[in-house]
This record gives C-alpha cells, sequence and structure tokens, in this order.
C-alpha cells in the first residue's frame, strides 16, 4: 500500500470494523487494493474478500465517477438472511468499510507505519472525515460506534496488542518465540545465563535480557489485562522465584512448566505458606493443551495453543 501511494495508484481500503459469531473476518482484518488489482492482507477469505475485491476494483476504475464517501457494507454469513448474504455459510455476520484512500491520507498513513516498525503503539481513527492517527494509546484494542453512514466512528490500537514475556531462555522459550512471533505478540525473553547459546541464538525475540536475579522482574514486568507469561527456567529454584517475583500481579495468562510433581509440590508449600488461594488458582500448571507433547516444538505448540484459548476466550 505504501509504495502504490508513493506512485500516485488509486487504493481501496477494506476494514472489518464489527465482526460477530463465527465470522471469518474478525474485527480489525483489513486489506488494501490498488487499481492494478495487487493486493495486501484479508477480511476473512472465500467467496465474499473475492467479491469485496472486485467491488474494490471496479470503484476504483471508475474513479472519476465514484463518491469520495466511505461505504460501509454489513455482511451476513447465511444464505437465509434476507439481505446482505456474503456468499458463505458459517454463520456469524461482519461490518466492513471500503474507503477510497485519498492524498490527505498519506501523512497518517505514513505516520503508522513509522509507529510500527518501531514497535510503538497508537491509535488509528477512522471515521467519514477519513484516516487519523495519534501516539497516545487508547484504552481498548477497538472501538466502533455507528449512529448513521454519515455519523460513525472507529478506533484500534495499533502495534502489538499482545505482550509476551517468557522467563528463561533455553530450548523450549526458543522454539515458543519463533511460534508466537507470527501471532501479534511482542515478545520478551529473560534469562540470568549470560552466555547462553539458546537465547543468542534467539532472533524471534524482539528484546532479550540477561538479569542478575530472576527476583527482580518484579520491578520489570508490569501487570496488564493483555500480558501472558511463562515460566521455564533451568530449574526448581529459579522457577520458584520468578513467580514468586510474579504471582498475584493481574495477568492475563501466567504459565509454569513442569511436571506435576514439581509444581504440585510448588504449589503444596504456597499453601502451607498462607498464600491465598485466589492467587494459586490463576497459575496454568502444568503449561499448555494435554497433547502429551515431548520436543521443544511441540511443548511450544501446547503452550501456544492454551494462550490463544485464553486470549480468545471472551471474544
Amino acid at each position: 500500500m505504501r509504495e502504490s501511494l508513493q506512485n500516485k495508484l488509486a487504493v481501496m481500503l477494506l476494514y472489518v470494523l464489527e465482526s460477530s459469531g463465527s465470522s471469518p473476518g474478525r474485527q480489525g482484518f483489513f486489506m488494501a487494493v490498488n487499481i492494478n488489482g495487487e493486493m495486501e492482507g484479508s477480511i476473512g477469505g472465500g467467496i465474499m474478500e473475492h467479491k469485496f475485491v472486485e467491488m474494490a476494483r471496479e470503484r476504483l476504475l471508475a474513479l472519476s465517477n465514484e463518491p469520495l464517501a466511505a461505504d460501509i457494507k454489513k455482511q451476513f454469513h447465511d444464505k437465509v438472511a434476507a439481505k446482505n448474504q456474503s456468499g458463505m455459510i458459517c454463520s456469524g455476520e461482519q461490518t466492513i468499510l471500503l474507503y477510497r484512500l485519498q492524498e490527505k491520507d498519506i501523512v497518517p498513513v505514513q505516520h503508522i507505519i513509522r509507529s510500527i516498525e518501531q514497535y510503538k503503539n497508537g491509535t488509528l481513527t477512522l471515521s467519514p472525515d477519513g484516516i487519523r492517527f495519534n501516539d497516545a494509546m487508547p484504552e481498548m484494542n477497538f472501538e466502533f460506534t455507528f449512529q448513521s453512514e454519515d455519523s460513525w466512528i472507529y478506533k484500534e490500537k495499533t502495534g502489538y496488542k499482545n505482550q509476551l514475556f517468557i522467563i528463561g531462555g533455553g530450548h523450549c522459550a526458543l522454539s515458543l518465540s519463533r511460534l508466537m512471533r507470527s501471532m501479534d505478540f511482542f515478545i520478551r525473553v529473560y534469562d540470568e545465563r549470560k552466555k547462553l547459546k539458546t537465547m543468542l541464538e534467539n532472533n524471534a525475540a524482539h528484546e532479550k535480557y540477561f538479569i542478575n536475579d530472576y527476583y527482580s522482574l518484579k520491578e520489570m514486568i508490569p501487570p496488564g489485562k493483555d500480558h501472558y507469561v511463562v515460566i521455564m527456567t533451568f530449574g526448581y529454584r529459579t522457577d520458584d522465584i520468578a513467580l514468586r517475583a510474579l504471582l498475584g500481579k493481574g495477568f492475563k495468562y501466567l504459565g509454569l512448566l513442569g511436571s506435576k510433581t514439581k509444581t504440585g509440590k510448588m504449589l503444596k508449600d504456597y499453601r502451607k505458606e498462607g498464600i491465598p488461594g485466589e492467587k494459586l488458582q490463576c497459575i496454568h500448571t502444568p503449561i499448555g493443551l494435554a497433547v502429551k507433547s515431548q520436543t521443544p516444538e511441540e511443548i511450544a505448540v501446547s503452550i501456544a495453543a492454551e494462550i490463544i484459548k485464553v486470549k480468545n476466550e471472551f471474544l
């Protein structure tokens, strides 16, 4: 899209403003189509996406007769729907914006791209007035308010929406980093071992920290509704230190790698010490979905699946 704008090619932005049910296009999905038919992104795929891509191209080819106003279209994924059938039968619905980018949009688009490249968050705003962007981070990841075709507003937190903190930089951390890199997670890895080979080789993590003591994580990792923490250090003692440092901080997910015997003993000791049960109930352990994983790659898949399950459970 950036190259098309720089080359002054007409571009149509397709954006999923809202979705519900089993809609294949989720809120925040988007794609850009230029007048040559080149495209990036997705609004859900299938016959519906094909239909909208063709619609976008037709409108771009008819530029002289096409109004600049944004167009919002509701799509129902049900063949018995009275109108606005998407052609798909997966159930659910989604609301799609068609907006032809204008010259005034080039600057905010450039600011969005620069912010994302610098791993920063910001606020994208879409409305009948076009595209706006600012560096302030909104409280919500998505917000859509619709009153009429001429009065609506969509806001989205740009950049990485989820933060993954991996405590311990061994083989499992390396595999998990590689897997989660493609899933909209900003990844940080922490380890005490200064020359750990797998830590040095971990190019999938956005940030790596060699720390002196795992208890220092108490000050380094803040609570957050989009923060996911995985503890997988090299032993019982360091797992215990890390978990004590982070217990009860208020994360979306807190997982501890280890056998049932090891983690069971740890939790039993915590209960004897009088640590409240509500603090312990939030710990996912043994970590990951029960798929009898054995290799670091299999363990990473099971952990990633559990994190995604937790992330999406209220969507």
